[in-house]
């Protein structure tokens, strides 16, 4: 919760009100952006408020490369190439970004607001709504919307209802608290399909499924079963890949998961966690960051068999932490 660094409620309500009336007297161009690999939670909030900008007569560019299981919710003429350099007199809103190397599609410079909900953020920009107990960014994008006052349409709040679908495991997920239930029920008020989003969002290629069989023949179990990692082989390529970390997680007996990907850059790693047992903490230990329950870390340069140790070894101290071992 953004109150944990700076004071009680009010102060959150007071961000989100600064950034509104800030956004809603801006004349000159607004480019909205995420982190590198957008999720639900980036594609959704972002894609959310740049509707609602437009909406208000905003001069809006919007700039992501949505996974294949989530470009449904994006219209052609919606789309946007990276920049190299943020226009002078331009506003850069970054979101869901829990850092500034983590921004994709253009350089933090500028006149930056920073809209996240990720514990590790320093709070970059000239402004910042970060509050790492709302369950998503969209959930604070909701809000955000709400204080610029434009009027809810379906297309807004779909996109934002993914983010706070997908952050939450289909609100399976311990973040899943009666504050998202009820801001997830204000959105299908506004003429979200939601029988029709939640079919949507599970929808994969073929490849998928037989890159699955490929993951899951992968699959090992360590620490008494504590630990269950799976990795995609070589010469194995599907989009939305990150779905298998959720799938191997459900082991029975299983505290943390880990899902590793073999990258030109290194090993990208996908975490999972329950129990008291920090996934966050295993990223940081490795290079990466997130949440407690849900975290992420590359390990820059090394191939599989030099990222297995690592992991391993981040993972035993974890927990050793928390007294599981």
């Amino acid at each position: 919760m953004d109150a944990l660094h700076n004071g009680p409620e009010p102060r959150y309500w007071e961000k989100v009100r600064t950034v509104a009336d800030t956004l809603r007297e801006l004349e000159g161009p607004i480019i909205i952006v995420s982190h590198v690999d957008p999720d639900g939670d980036a594609i959704g909030s972002s894609l959310g408020l740049a509707r609602a900008l437009k909406a208000m007569d905003k001069k809006v560019t919007w700039i992501a490369d949505p996974p294949r299981f989530l470009r449904f919710l994006v219209k052609e003429d919606e789309y946007s190439e990276p920049i190299a350099h943020v226009p002078e007199g331009a506003t850069l809103v970054v979101l869901d970004a829990a850092e500034p190397g983590r921004v994709a599609g253009a350089p933090v410079e500028g006149f930056v607001i920073n809209i996240d909900h990720h514990g590790t953020n320093p709070r970059f920009g000239y402004l910042s709504v970060v509050d790492p107990s709302k369950a998503a960014t969209a959930q604070i994008v909701k809000d955000l919307i709400d204080a610029l006052g434009v009027g809810w349409t379906a297309e807004m709040a779909t996109p934002v209802l993914t983010g706070l679908i997908t952050d939450t495991g289909n609100f399976r997920f311990a973040n899943t608290t009666p504050e998202v239930l009820h801001t997830a029920a204000e959105l299908v008020g506004h003429g979200v399909k939601l029988a029709e989003l939640t079919d949507r969002l599970q929808w994969r290629p073929v490849g998928y499924f037989k890159a699955m069989g490929a993951v899951l023949s992968t699959v090992g179990f360590h620490f008494g079963g504590l630990l269950v990692t799976a990795h995609m082989p070589r010469g194995v390529s599907v989009e939305d890949s990150d779905d298998f970390v959720g799938i191997i997680r459900y082991a029975e007996g299983s505290q943390m998961a880990v899902f590793l990907r073999e990258r030109e850059e290194g090993v990208k790693l996908s975490i999972r966690s329950r129990g008291g047992v920090s996934a966050q903490a295993v990223a940081v230990k490795l290079g990466g960051g997130g949440h407690v329950p849900a975290a992420g870390a590359t390990l820059r340069g090394l191939t599989l068999e030099e990222a297995y140790p690592k992991v391993l070894a981040a993972v035993e101290e974890e927990l050793r932490r928390v007294g599981y071992i």
